[in-house]
Protein backbone atom coordinates (compact mmCIF):
# COMPACT_ATOMS: atom_id res chain seq x y z
CA UNK A 1 0.00 0.00 0.00
CA UNK A 2 1.22 3.47 -1.01
CA UNK A 3 0.88 6.39 1.19
CA UNK A 4 1.04 9.72 -0.17
CA UNK A 5 1.61 13.08 2.50
CA UNK A 6 1.96 16.44 0.98
CA UNK A 7 3.19 19.31 2.01
CA UNK A 8 4.07 23.25 0.82
CA UNK A 9 1.09 24.28 0.34
CA UNK A 10 0.53 28.33 1.49
CA UNK A 11 -0.41 31.54 0.26
CA UNK A 12 1.60 33.56 -1.99
CA UNK A 13 0.67 36.55 -4.13
CA UNK A 14 0.29 36.33 -8.12
CA UNK A 15 3.58 36.47 -9.78
CA UNK A 16 5.06 34.33 -7.31
CA UNK A 17 6.07 30.93 -6.53
CA UNK A 18 5.32 27.63 -4.22
CA UNK A 19 6.93 24.76 -4.49
CA UNK A 20 4.96 21.49 -3.42
CA UNK A 21 6.32 18.12 -2.20
CA UNK A 22 4.59 14.61 -1.72
CA UNK A 23 6.55 11.94 0.05
CA UNK A 24 5.80 8.27 -0.34
CA UNK A 25 5.81 5.24 1.86
CA UNK A 26 7.20 3.15 -0.66
CA UNK A 27 7.71 1.89 -4.05
CA UNK A 28 7.03 -1.78 -5.27
CA UNK A 29 7.84 -1.34 -8.97
CA UNK A 30 10.65 0.32 -10.34
CA UNK A 31 8.52 1.44 -12.55
CA UNK A 32 5.22 3.94 -12.08
CA UNK A 33 3.45 7.09 -12.47
CA UNK A 34 3.25 10.07 -10.37
CA UNK A 35 0.95 12.74 -10.86
CA UNK A 36 -0.62 16.38 -9.37
CA UNK A 37 -3.95 17.21 -9.68
CA UNK A 38 -5.73 19.91 -8.67
CA UNK A 39 -8.93 20.92 -7.88
CA UNK A 40 -11.00 24.26 -6.62
CA UNK A 41 -14.14 25.05 -5.22
CA UNK A 42 -17.14 23.73 -7.62
CA UNK A 43 -14.66 22.78 -10.59
CA UNK A 44 -14.11 19.31 -11.62
CA UNK A 45 -10.85 18.00 -10.94
CA UNK A 46 -8.48 18.81 -13.03
CA UNK A 47 -4.65 16.36 -13.98
CA UNK A 48 -1.65 19.31 -14.00
CA UNK A 49 1.17 16.92 -14.53
CA UNK A 50 2.68 13.99 -14.54
CA UNK A 51 6.34 12.02 -14.42
CA UNK A 52 6.86 8.19 -16.04
CA UNK A 53 9.76 6.96 -13.92
CA UNK A 54 10.31 4.23 -16.36
CA UNK A 55 10.71 6.70 -18.95
CA UNK A 56 11.72 10.07 -17.18
CA UNK A 57 9.05 11.99 -19.37
CA UNK A 58 6.56 14.27 -18.39
CA UNK A 59 3.30 15.54 -19.18
CA UNK A 60 1.81 19.04 -18.48
CA UNK A 61 -1.76 20.88 -18.99
CA UNK A 62 -1.60 23.32 -21.07
CA UNK A 63 -2.81 25.30 -18.19
CA UNK A 64 0.71 25.14 -16.15
CA UNK A 65 3.38 24.15 -19.19
CA UNK A 66 6.08 26.51 -18.70
CA UNK A 67 5.08 27.85 -14.98
CA UNK A 68 5.11 24.17 -13.38
CA UNK A 69 7.84 21.64 -13.33
CA UNK A 70 7.39 18.22 -12.00
CA UNK A 71 10.74 16.34 -10.32
CA UNK A 72 11.10 13.56 -8.22
CA UNK A 73 14.11 12.82 -5.74
CA UNK A 74 14.39 8.80 -6.43
CA UNK A 75 16.59 8.35 -2.51
CA UNK A 76 13.73 10.30 -1.04
CA UNK A 77 10.79 8.82 -2.26
CA UNK A 78 9.66 12.27 -2.92
CA UNK A 79 8.14 13.88 -5.89
CA UNK A 80 7.66 17.75 -6.42
CA UNK A 81 5.73 20.14 -7.86
CA UNK A 82 7.49 23.72 -8.41
CA UNK A 83 5.10 26.93 -9.15
CA UNK A 84 6.17 29.49 -10.90
CA UNK A 85 4.40 32.83 -12.27
CA UNK A 86 1.19 31.72 -10.07
CA UNK A 87 -1.85 33.14 -11.39
CA UNK A 88 -5.53 34.11 -9.65
CA UNK A 89 -6.65 30.91 -11.76
CA UNK A 90 -4.25 28.61 -9.63
CA UNK A 91 -5.78 28.48 -6.35
CA UNK A 92 -7.16 24.84 -5.87
CA UNK A 93 -6.34 22.17 -3.54
CA UNK A 94 -3.26 19.88 -4.48
CA UNK A 95 -3.63 16.07 -4.74
CA UNK A 96 -0.56 13.78 -5.32
CA UNK A 97 -1.47 10.43 -6.96
CA UNK A 98 0.76 7.69 -7.65
CA UNK A 99 -0.14 4.29 -9.28
CA UNK A 100 1.61 1.90 -11.86
CA UNK A 101 0.57 1.10 -15.49
CA UNK A 102 -2.00 -1.60 -15.74
CA UNK A 103 -0.28 -5.03 -17.33
CA UNK A 104 0.29 -4.53 -21.29
CA UNK A 105 -0.18 -0.46 -20.39
CA UNK A 106 2.74 1.33 -21.60
CA UNK A 107 4.07 4.47 -19.94
CA UNK A 108 1.64 6.39 -22.10
CA UNK A 109 -0.76 5.41 -19.44
CA UNK A 110 0.23 7.40 -16.90
CA UNK A 111 -0.51 10.42 -19.14
CA UNK A 112 -3.74 9.28 -20.60
CA UNK A 113 -5.02 9.84 -16.98
CA UNK A 114 -3.89 12.92 -15.98
CA UNK A 115 -5.37 14.19 -19.00
CA UNK A 116 -9.21 12.47 -18.14
CA UNK A 117 -8.80 9.52 -21.10
CA UNK A 118 -10.40 6.41 -20.55
CA UNK A 119 -11.51 4.99 -17.23
CA UNK A 120 -8.77 4.66 -15.17
CA UNK A 121 -8.27 6.67 -12.01
CA UNK A 122 -4.66 6.88 -9.79
CA UNK A 123 -5.34 4.04 -7.26
CA UNK A 124 -3.09 6.17 -4.73
CA UNK A 125 -3.98 9.37 -3.64
CA UNK A 126 -2.74 11.87 -0.44
CA UNK A 127 -4.92 14.10 1.51
CA UNK A 128 -4.19 17.22 -0.41
CA UNK A 129 -2.66 20.75 0.46
CA UNK A 130 -4.14 23.77 -0.54
CA UNK A 131 -2.64 26.64 -2.67
CA UNK A 132 -3.77 30.39 -2.41
CA UNK A 133 -3.23 32.80 -4.56
CA UNK A 134 -4.08 37.00 -3.99
CA UNK A 135 -4.22 39.12 -6.60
Amino acid sequence: QVQLVESGGGSVQAGGSLRLSCAASEYTYSTYCMGWFRQAPGKEREGVAAIYTGGGSTYYADSVKGRFTISQDNAKNTLYLQMNSLKPADPAVYYCAADWPPLGYSGSWCYDVVKGLGPYEYRYWGQGTQVTVSS
